[in-house]
């Protein structure tokens, strides 16, 4: 009998989404070896090109197994497939990176070590035993190292450090777990640690990291540079080396995260949840809000007033040799000035932090960008981003319609981020800070000049606040493109809206400290009706004059006063001169802010009436609230005005925060509740008038937990459905996203 011939074909499979840095052309090369298939893999643009010869069924199930069996750090989109000619190949192989006409590339983010690197970090045997620089293609920086794309090592910040011959023969091996890992380094040919305190210098990793823990042991404060920048490390049980940080950065309140070693280290000092502890311990390690123990061994200096603490686990492995190192929790703070993008370069941070810190850890791997670290909140029992960072950001969405042409929006003057966005795809940065200094908007400039040229995407139009004063207006000109103005609160409702796209018509409350409104008042308690593009203003506060306009955000006794002076009473603890200017509505601006009211009632119960960072009132208010079972609210008259709008009155809310009999902790209670119960009584006029009964939570003062969680027990009690941002920051975070959405549904 004539021998049986086999049938061969040959497929073009291309997988777009995230497949480069995470070791996918390796994974695909040991694939093919295991299904008999013969061809090339290839990076091409930010997808990954297959050239697959072999039997069908075997083809069949190579191309499920490429989705199904991918590593665990990328995401592949779905498979595109056609047939081509045979190339003849005669085994399968990994080719060198091309790049194309069309990018459809997908940025990388940061991540912590994985349980190999980390075996072998603790390994005596292994050649890379105590190495603060260990990586693989499963973990270690990518967005903070890359220079552009194609992702390949000349173009990241390791393009400096020639490998040596192991460290060479796993690069190439594409059975090695480090083939094309471009931060692979080891002792012998990667970067290394320098500790520097006045005029003592150690060199090498061993020595620096000895001294540094010798100092932080004796009670000094070491700036370490990390992956993203440099954090502030110092003994978190130590109250005289925090109260020395605090009075030196200067942040005499601003609460300080705490970095442990591991879980169990975690669970001694706060309570967490274990269905969150996979959260905790994932690879992007976010600072994660979580309940303190009474009998934690913390220093009550590193959250006063708050019953919460920020904590971490180790993000790089230089990180985790310090704490076992160490022994204990370390604070860790942001490395920079008070508002400031994080410091990643070594002579500027010992230049501009010698003031804060007595010792400095260095190494040589060049950060091309700095990422603060994310942080979050559990709400509702998920935990919520409030900033988004290293390894989250840039954060990849899906916009649910095509852009007519590619956008960057500039989002906030505070907690800005930048969101860039072209066909149906969308990237938003990792946080920036707050806008009011000179390096602040330099950073600003440099992020969106980055993520234009990785993504390889030029915006043709810029979005913006309609805020007259927001410090980004400048560079926004310069840049001479054309501009669409976006209403504040409208780009916080659609990025609500965007996350739950199966809902058509909305009630949105968007509650905040201001932003500017249509009426060109200072708005900041609103609910909308409607959908993305064609919200209406259908509810807010009672409306009152904030003395001295900005600084009330800053100084809560000024949102005191004025809602004393708006009904008639006296406030003996506001200056005369500044009565007779908010009587002439002197540099005194109206607002319905709920952000306001909350420091308005910070102050009157005697929690906060100056405060050192943006919300300490407010914060201080809920922590105190929280100690108390009260739960009544009381109930404030609801009325429509003559435009149509439904107004809450909070007068009645003044004779219970001014009663000095109850205890402040009841007060503060009882105002939550009632601000809560206000929110439902507008909801369900707006249902009565429109048939909604979807409800939308958003904006800054949403990340108080004890309100949204009053709310939504509240609405879904009278029947609505609530809905409150899991991926996007309700603050004014997620506000360049929101400008996104909102851009993309208005009528030109």
């Amino acid at each position: 009998m004539p021998e049986q011939i086999t049938e061969t074909i040959t497929q073009r499979i291309t997988l777009s989404g995230r497949v480069q840095g995470v070791g996918f052309r390796p994974f695909v090369y040991r694939l093919a070896q295991q299904h008999q298939i013969k061809g090339w893999v290839r990076n091409v643009n930010g997808a990954v090109e297959i050239q697959a010869e072999g039997d069908p069924i075997q083809l069949q199930r190579f191309s499920h197994a490429l989705l199904s069996e991918a590593p665990p750090l990328s995401a592949p989109g779905p498979l595109s497939v056609t047939d081509c000619p045979s190339e003849h190949a005669e085994t399968f192989s990994i080719l060198g990176s091309q790049s194309g006409m069309a990018a459809d590339i997908h940025l990388p983010t940061d991540g912590f070590v994985c349980a190999d690197c980390l075996a072998e970090l603790h390994d005596p045997a292994n050649r890379r035993h105590r190495y603060p620089f260990i990586n693989c293609t499963q973990c270690g920086p990518r967005y903070t190292l890359i220079t552009a794309l194609p992702y390949d090592r000349p173009n990241t910040s390791m393009r400096d450090f020639p490998l040596c011959a192991d460290c060479r023969h796993e690069y190439e091996n594409p059975l090695d777990r480090r083939f094309h890992a471009e931060p692979i380094a080891c002792p012998v040919c990667g970067p290394h640690l320098q500790f520097v305190s006045g005029k003592e210098t150690h060199e090498g990793d061993e020595a620096a990291l000895a001294a540094t823990v010798a100092a932080l042991r004796a009670g000094k404060i070491v700036a370490v540079k990390g992956i993203g920048g440099y954090h502030l490390l110092c003994d978190a049980r130590n109250d005289s080396v925090i109260a020395t940080l605090r009075e030196r950065k200067p942040r005499p309140a601003k609460p300080l995260a705490v970095m442990v070693r591991d879980l169990d280290a975690l669970r001694a000092l706060v309570h967490v949840a274990p269905e969150l502890e996979h959260f905790i311990a994932a690879p992007a390690r976010p600072i994660v809000l979580l309940p303190r123990r009474a009998d934690a061994d913390l220093s009550p200096l590193i959250a006063p007033g708050l019953g919460e603490v920020g904590c971490l686990l180790p993000y790089s492995p230089l990180h985790a040799l310090l704490l076992n190192g160490f022994g204990g929790p370390l604070v860790a703070t942001s490395g920079n000035l008070s508002g400031e993008p994080v410091l990643t370069d070594n002579h500027e941070a010992q230049t501009r932090l010698s003031h804060l810190a007595d010792a400095f850890l260095h190494h040589n791997r060049p950060i091309v960008r700095p990422a603060d670290d994310p942080v979050y909140r559990v709400i509702g029992g998920t935990p919520r981003p409030l900033r988004l960072g290293r390894g989250i950001a840039p954060l990849e969405l899906e916009l649910p319609a095509p852009l007519p042409e590619p956008v960057l929006a500039l989002g906030s003057h505070m907690k800005n981020t930048l969101c860039l966005a072209w066909g149906t795809r969308a990237v938003i940065s990792p946080h920036i800070g707050e806008l009011d200094t000179l390096r602040s908007l330099d950073t600003l400039a440099q992020v969106a000049a980055d993520l234009q040229a990785l993504y390889q995407v030029q915006a043709t139009r810029m979005l913006i606040d309609r805020h007259p004063g927001y410090g980004y207006r400048r560079y926004a000109r310069e840049r001479q493109l054309p501009l669409s103005e976006i209403w504040h609160h409208h780009a916080h409702a659609s990025a609500v809206a965007w996350e739950f796209p199966d809902v058509d018509e909305w009630i949105v409350f968007a509650w905040d400290g201001v932003g500017f409104g249509e009426d060109l008042s200072l708005w900041g308690g609103e609910a909308f009706t409607g959908a993305p593009g064609r919200w209406r203003h259908a509810a807010a506060w009672r409306p009152f004059h904030l003395p001295g306009g900005d600084k009330a955000g800053r100084e809560p006794w000024r949102a005191a006063a004025a809602l004393l002076w708006e009904t008639g009473q006296t406030a003996p603890f506001a200056p005369e001169p500044l009565h007779q200017a908010w009587s002439h509505r002197l540099n005194s601006p109206a607002s319905s802010s709920a952000g306001r009211l909350f420091d308005a009632a910070a102050a009157l119960c005697g929690v906060c009436t100056h405060a050192s960072f943006e919300g300490e009132g407010p914060m201080r208010l809920e922590a105190m609230a929280t100690t108390s079972s009260d739960t009544h609210a009381l109930a404030l008259p609801l009325e429509r005005d003559t435009l149509g709008i439904w107004r809450t009155d909070w007068a009645p809310l003044l004779p219970m925060l001014t009663d000095a009999t109850r205890p402040a902790a009841e007060r503060a209670a009882s105002f939550h509740h009632s601000l809560a119960q206000a929110l439902v009584d507008q909801a369900m006029r707006l249902r009565e008038q429109t048939g909604i009964s979807t409800i939308g939570l958003t904006g800054g003062v949403f990340q108080n937990r004890l309100l949204a969680e009053s709310a939504i027990a509240r609405l879904e009690a009278a029947g609505f459905s609530v809905h409150l941002p899991r991926r996007i920051p309700v603050n004014d975070a997620g506000l360049s996203f929101g400008q996104i959405i909102e851009h993309l549904f208005t009528p030109l």
